[in-house]
């Protein structure tokens, strides 16, 4: 196992002096600590982490991320003495108990798919005195939350070949600020290799970022596989470059097994030109193919079919996902949508005529079409804030407004009565990480709830770092990505107000490095 072996070498000098200490990242909501040393010595999954719960059996998906996480915490291979004096760290006090082991504590044992409303919280204890470290949560997901705590807090002293966590005893009660915390990845413009997400989606954890936004396909190609529609695969790059369904169910039970969310986008009706290579009826015309086209019926049975693959038609509930994706939600997209094609096509100017709908009218009856559908089939619709800019109230309440313009008014949204994803771009703080002039402090600078009221902040419900896929391929999508999203990733999940920057800079510096393990 490893941290991401994608990234370049640690370009930064890793040290472990600064203000707040131990470098954890993202910051976790409260926590207090002491002044000893406490060694640990690392022993098999099955002796040092300890499973209590309302079952005898351990959860596989426990079970699972116990591999993992001794692995991460213990990267190094300890051979036998005799070695160098154990000590504290800038001579201090050394605990004359080592830490025998980790009590993981979990409430409810269910493995179903982690949602929206999924309880992240959890509790760290680390003692001093020999008894064993605890973590106390109320679901497996959110135990994970607390091994990777754990993992960060976890040292190595070079002279004493032995592990240790210094600044015992600590206490940690942590939770984050917002639900949904991504990472949108875009292989509609670069296909990405199943082992390169899969790589992605290992090192989301360690900056708890608990959502892979799949955009899925654009109008550059189509590497999703239609079992109603299979011609929509001539849209794809190439004949190597393509996604079995089988890959994708892979792909999100892999993300399930580490606590994330896949949320699926198809952009529509623009950004979808691919689409007509299999299926030209859905398009105006080959010369003019987006946006889809809204005076055919078939445009509609054939988003009602793809979506229906996605989400088995009904919602998920618990321990019965439905569908390749379970998520709650399904980006339906709605952005960029110039309405040229359909006024210059006759038969569907002609449509919109007939119904005294203008161009833009037609882009709202498609949008509404097609989020109708969604809710039809269990799925709450994301859609980008275009659509909201144009329509406002006459939106369904439960669609969730994704802003990515700065002309969009968060306020009015959430005063409006909707859920908010935010990743604001082509700002001086942008969230676009293909924005690469941005860097980190900026980034960090973004406040999710700036301007907006403290009664209306829930009902942002987070944000992502947009990785839109144009400049960027499997030879450089993680250290793209890393570390400005660990910036996104701590304004998502640590309190407010963020820390100063100088409290900050050395911790990420420290994270950056742990990103290289």
């Amino acid at each position: 196992m490893f941290r991401f072996a994608a990234l370049i070498a640690c370009a930064v000098t890793c040290t472990l002096a600064g203000p707040l200490q131990p470098y954890l990242w993202p910051a976790p909501a409260d926590m207090t600590q002491g002044t000893t040393r406490t060694y640990v010595q690392p022993r098999s999954p099955d002796t040092f982490f300890i499973f209590k719960g309302p079952t005898k059996t351990t959860p596989n998906t426990l079970t699972r991320a116990f591999e993992r996480y001794r692995t991460l915490t213990f990267p190094h291979v300890v051979t036998p003495g005799p070695h160098g004096a154990k000590s504290g760290r800038n001579g201090g006090a050394v605990s004359a108990a080592e830490l025998p082991s980790v009590i993981v504590h979990v409430e409810h044992v269910d493995e179903s798919h982690p949602q929206i409303d999924t309880d992240e919280s959890y509790r760290l204890d680390v003692p001093n005195d020999g008894s064993s470290a605890v973590i106390s949560a109320p679901n497996v997901y959110a135990a994970m939350r607390g091994l990777e705590t754990l993992s960060q807090l976890v040292g190595f002293d070079f002279a004493a070949q032995a592990f240790f966590v210094d600044h015992t005893p600590i206490r940690i009660q942590d939770r984050p600020r917002f639900p949904h915390r991504g990472l949108m990845i875009d292989t509609g413009r670069h296909f990405q290799p199943l082992a390169s997400i899969r790589s992605v989606i290992d090192s989301l954890p360690y900056a708890k970022i608990n959502v892979l936004h799949w955009h899925m396909s654009d109008s550059q190609s189509f590497p999703f596989e239609s079992k109603t529609y299979p011609r929509l695969w001539a849209g794809a790059y190439s004949d190597f470059e393509k996604y079995t369904q089988a890959d994708i169910a892979a792909v999100v039970e892999y993300a399930r097994a580490r606590g994330v969310r896949v949320v699926v986008e198809f952009d529509m009706p623009g950004h979808a030109a691919s689409w007509c290579k299999g299926y030209p009826r859905v398009c105006p015309s080959k010369d003019c193919p987006q946006p889809l086209n809204v005076a055919d019926n078939a445009t509609f049975d054939l988003i009602a079919s793809v979506l229906k693959e996605c989400t088995g038609g009904q919602a998920s509930t618990t321990d019965m996902p439905s569908g390749l994706f379970p998520d709650h939600f399904v980006h339906l997209g709605g952005d960029e949508v110039g309405t040229d094609c359909w006024t210059r096509t006759p038969s569907i100017a002609k449509w919109l005529s007939d119904r005294g709908m203008s161009a833009d009218d037609g882009y709202a009856y498609f949008v509404k079409r097609a989020a109708d559908i969604a809710l039809a089939q269990g799925r709450r619709p994301v859609q980008w804030s275009e659509v909201y800019d144009h329509f406002k109230t006459k939106l369904d309440k439960r669609t969730v407004v994704h802003v990515w313009k700065p002309v969009t008014n968060v306020t009015a949204v959430v005063a409006d009565g909707y859920d908010v994803l935010l990743n604001v771009g082509y700002t001086n703080v942008s969230w676009y990480l293909d924005n690469l002039d941005v860097p980190w402090d900026k980034v960090y600078e973004n406040e999710p709830c700036r301007g907006v009221p403290e009664a209306l902040c829930p009902k942002v419900l987070g944000g992502h770092g947009e990785m839109w896929g144009e400049t960027v391929d499997a030879s450089d999508l993680g250290q793209t990505v890393w570390p400005r999203l660990a910036a996104i990733a701590e304004r998502l999940w640590s309190p407010r107000p963020a820390a100063a920057l100088a409290d900050a800079l050395p911790r990420i510096e420290y994270f950056r490095c742990l990103l290289n393990r």
